[in-house]
């Protein structure tokens, strides 16, 4: 494919709001994982777990002109989208190439319903302060809803991504992409597609995910939660840490942007999607969705597998799906390759992991730091020596990120560095064959 480029990205996780928070818990090894207050706070019940929580949300409200529309999963995309100068890059982008070449593309697993949420509780408290003497409803109140939720625009799965569209003026195509944990790696090759069809000149990609109640009960139904801080590719791994996220990126097509940026931005060089439906919740055993979506991303991006230094990988430490991904890794790279999973820092960000984790992937190839797994201590002996517990510094140019979802949607990115570590890595492939 022809290489588009990146111009503008930020991250907001656990680990603090914007890239730099990003990159300093990265380098320092310091996790954004706290013990679980959410579901205390919220319904007064206990869910013993490790859970990645933004700071600052509940104290944060939107803005009078939004009020309406004012819930966690919107003040996430506000916080995120106001770092590092994004909406700035944003806006400007709009004003660049006409609001109607421009595409705004979110994904996310749960979007409001977490509002949503807030309304059937707070319908069942009115509810009862509703009834009689006699134990029956007020018949006027009866079947209403709160008022203050109620709005047209909250409650549904398009919910964040209009508010981001309406922030930044873009009149483009606008999409919402839920695949589970894929949703935001996605949205980068929707983006692709757009472009190679002449349809946008730029696209502004997200993802965001808000703790809910839905999930972190959800997750516990399925026995996939662990009570403690998550341990990647360990041996002794026993599940997932739930957490929140907003990612945020602007990429436009190389001949549109100045020939500076086109040779020091970092680029989407590849990306490979597969849906092999073999459960709706484990991997298929032998990895063939996943191995297919790797190998079409380096089809894509012109590389040989040999050529990757750095992947991120999904690694939810659950025992199938980080055993099945350790295995096709270990098959198909070479042992110079460095591969982590980073959900030790932020926990599994759902809709927003494959942007967050994309970030982490060009993170590494910009600062040199390939980070490693967090809390991991004892190696699965499934794993192959690409698969790393610390960090290592080097000098990668190119980086995988890899997404696989409940019912095997999957979708991997590939990245390069720069223009340069793109020309020299499709060279050495193309040497080698």
């Amino acid at each position: 494919m022809t290489p588009l480029a990146i111009t503008a990205y930020t991250a907001t996780t656990a680990t603090g709001t914007g890239n730099a928070a990003l990159e300093d818990a990265l380098v320092s090894r310091r996790s954004g994982l706290v013990f679980n207050d959410y579901t205390d706070a919220l319904m007064g019940v206990s869910l013993p777990t490790w859970i990645g929580r933004v700071a600052k949300i509940e104290d944060a409200p939107l803005p009078d002109s939004y009020a309406a529309l004012d819930c966690r999963n919107h003040r996430l995309a506000w916080l995120a989208i106001h770092q590092d100068d994004f909406i700035v890059a944003a806006r400007a982008a709009v004003a660049r190439y006409g609001s109607t070449r421009v595409a705004v593309l979110l994904g996310t697993s749960t979007s409001t319903i977490a509002a949503s949420e807030a309304a059937y509780r707070e319908r069942a408290a009115e509810s009862d302060r509703y009834r009689g003497r006699d134990g029956e409803r007020d018949g006027e109140r009866d079947g209403e809803s709160p008022a203050a939720p109620r709005h047209a625009d909250l409650h549904h799965l398009h919910a964040t991504t209009s508010f981001v569209r309406d922030l930044v003026g873009a009149r483009g195509p606008c999409a919402t992409v839920s695949t589970a944990c894929s949703s935001s790696a996605k949205v980068f090759a929707q983006a692709a597609r757009l472009m190679a069809m002449g349809l946008v000149d730029a696209a502004i990609v997200a993802g965001v995910d808000s703790l809910a109640a839905s999930t972190l009960f959800g997750f516990r139904s399925l026995g996939l939660v662990s009570e403690h801080p998550c341990r990647p590719f360990d041996v002794r791994r026993d599940g997932i840490n739930i957490g929140e996220a907003a990612g945020f990126a602007l990429i436009e097509r190389v001949d549109r942007v100045a020939d500076e940026v086109a040779n020091s931005a970092p680029l989407l060089i590849g990306y490979g999607e597969s849906s092999d439906a073999f459960h709706m919740s484990s991997p298929h055993p032998e990895g063939l969705g996943a191995r297919l979506a790797i190998q079409t991303a380096l089809d894509r991006a012109g590389i040989a597998a040999s050529r990757v230094d750095y992947i991120n990988l999904h690694g939810t430490a659950t025992l199938k799906n980080d055993a099945v991904e350790a295995a096709l890794v270990a098959q198909i790279f070479p042992a110079s390759t460095h591969a982590s999973s980073t959900k030790g820092w932020t926990g599994h960000t759902l809709g927003a992991a494959g942007i967050v984790e994309a970030i982490v992937a060009l993170v590494a190839l910009r600062t040199g730091i390939a980070p490693g797994c967090l809390h991991a201590e004892q190696r699965d002996p499934v794993c192959g020596p690409q698969i790393r517990f610390d960090n290592q510094a080097c000098e990668p140019g190119i980086a995988l990120s890899n997404a696989f979802a409940f019912g095997g949607n999957n979708c991997v990115l590939a990245f390069a560095r720069d223009a340069k570590a793109l020309r020299a890595a499709r060279e050495r492939s193309n040497a080698a064959r």
